[in-house]
């Protein structure tokens, strides 16, 4: 477990399996380049000179590694006072770093599979302010009990008195059923592109890859083109449906939401890297039901936070880091977004007020431009040189034009906005829908914009600015009468001033 320093009372070390940790990754990145770097060798030093170039390069390389993190380990200090949190590390140029522990808002805990057997974790304190690596303090690693003292003492509050009987303790817990919604998301596409990918990478590392396209040329000799590309898509969809499963159980697996003492919601997931997300109630200002379109043909929905606190940069949006539930039945995501909120019914589920017609000609004439523009490059440049891109253009019109009709009528059928109790909730988004609920006390701005076009069609778009979750919550091509009235009537006396009453 951490160890005390000398410097000072209260001071504390990193635990010293870090140099550990380090090494052993170090090594793991070595045996993975070892094999393309050892081909690439053989072929002026002979197999065996270059291995023993490969093992003594590795060494080198784990040695200092495990030297350099030996320095960072001792080098580092961190301190939990009464007002303060601490920290001091570097060796040439030492670094201070502090954060105000009333500024406190999230603790959240990682522990990826090495860190898990070795019993330490990640803690990453954060304040939730934009103010890049001077908002966050992260202790890498510390024992796992540390790590736990750490996130108790931390966000120890006094009871937020929340109104309510909604109940303390745990709010959902993992259903395998779930599990159903991972391969008509998004991710399933993109995996199997990316296992096409891999494929083909992997055998240009070792000089392959001409006979992997042989072979598969080979297995299609005697199949009609069309049924060799469909066999071929089928069969990369299958292999991003495997990927998807896999990814969402590694993500989703003992997933556990809970509401503990004190009023903080706790989120934790994950088979082989295990992760403990912290909101306080306090700084929730909302919750957004998010809709992509494979998973809300479905039937289902996720829930994510709205709420100030919670980390901004680019390693917590890939980490999912606002998801307070995964893709479940809609009905299931409302119930337990009204466990959320303390609220007897989600206002997520409120009838929302529809957008004019003229709306829906917008969307049209924007998905019809977008699917058309290169229709027209192909015909052009048919006109120009050959008329096979005649024949690509048609299949293209084809194909695209009816899709992004749908698309764009479906567009329009979620668009919504409304106000229901103490929220104002808006929803928009075809292949993403989102429906938010913005609690009206958190709304501290408005922006009205109007284009020259909506102006001409009666419309005009306002959107709720907020310290919380995207900073700002938009009701799309509204009536323009009916949405200043909406943004007005949300937070009285806000917009006012900016009114033309006469």
């Amino acid at each position: 477990m951490s160890t005390a320093v000398d410097s000072g009372p209260g001071w504390r070390r990193l635990h010293r399996r870090t140099v550990l940790v380090t090494a052993l990754v170090t090594a793991g990145v070595a045996a993975g380049a070892a094999v393309p770097v050892t081909v690439a060798l053989s072929g002026r030093l002979g197999y065996a000179a270059a291995i023993g170039w490969v093992l003594a390069g590795a060494a080198l390389l784990i040695g200092c590694a495990a030297a350099g993190d030996y320095v960072r380990w001792r080098r580092t200090r961190y301190r939990v006072g009464t007002e303060r949190v601490d920290l001091h590390t570097g060796l040439l140029l030492v670094k201070r770093r502090s954060l105000a522990r009333e500024r406190i808002r999230s603790v959240d805990l990682t522990a990826h599979p090495l860190l898990r057997i070795l019993g330490l974790v990640s803690v990453r304190i954060g304040t939730g302010e934009h103010s890049g690596g001077d908002s966050t303090l992260t202790l890498d690693p510390v024992s796992r009990p540390e790590g736990e003292r750490l996130r108790r003492e931390l966000l120890d509050r006094a009871a937020s008195g929340s109104s309510g009987t909604h109940r303390d303790g745990e709010l959902a817990t993992l259903d395998l059923r779930w599990v159903r919604y991972a391969p008509v998301s998004f991710v399933a596409p993109m995996l199997g592109g990316a296992a096409v990918g891999g494929v083909m990478q992997v055998s240009d590392w070792v000089g392959a890859q001409a006979e992997v396209i042989n072979w598969i040329a080979d297995r299609f000799r005697d199949t009609p083109l069309v049924w060799a590309i469909v066999t071929l898509v089928v069969a990369a969809l299958v292999a991003g449906v495997v990927g998807a499963l896999g990814l969402w159980i590694e993500m989703w697996w003992n997933y556990r939401l809970e509401r503990e003492p004190g009023g903080t919601l706790r989120v934790r997931r994950g088979l082989l890297t295990a992760r403990s997300l912290s909101v306080e109630e306090r700084r929730l200002r909302g919750v957004d039901l998010v809709e992509p379109l494979g998973v809300r043909l479905a039937g289902a929905a996720r829930v994510d936070a709205i709420t100030t606190g919670l980390a901004k940069n680019e390693e917590a949006r890939s980490a999912d880091h606002n998801t307070l539930l995964p893709a479940v039945p809609r009905t299931l995501a409302d119930t337990i977004a009204a466990e959320v909120l303390r609220e007897p019914v989600s206002p997520t589920g409120a009838p929302l007020t529809g957008h004019p017609l003229a709306a829906r000609g917008r969307r049209l004439r924007r998905a019809l431009s977008v699917a058309l523009a290169p229709v027209l490059v192909q015909v052009v440049l048919g006109v120009l040189l050959t008329p096979v891109l005649l024949w690509t253009a048609l299949a293209c019109a084809v194909v695209s034009v009816p899709v992004a009709v749908l698309l764009a009528v479906d567009a329009y059928r979620s668009l919504g906005h409304t106000l229901t109790g103490g929220y104002l909730v808006t929803r928009s988004g075809s292949v993403r829908r989102s429906t938010a609920a913005l609690q009206r006390a958190g709304v501290i701005g408005w922006t009205v914009r109007q284009s020259w076009f909506q102006r001409r069609a009666g419309l005009l778009s306002v959107t709720a600015t907020t310290a919380a979750g995207g900073g700002a919550y938009t009701a799309h091509d509204t009536d323009a009468s009916e949405g200043l009235g909406f943004a007005s009537d949300a937070v009285p006396g806000l917009l006012e001033p900016f009114l033309d009453r006469d």
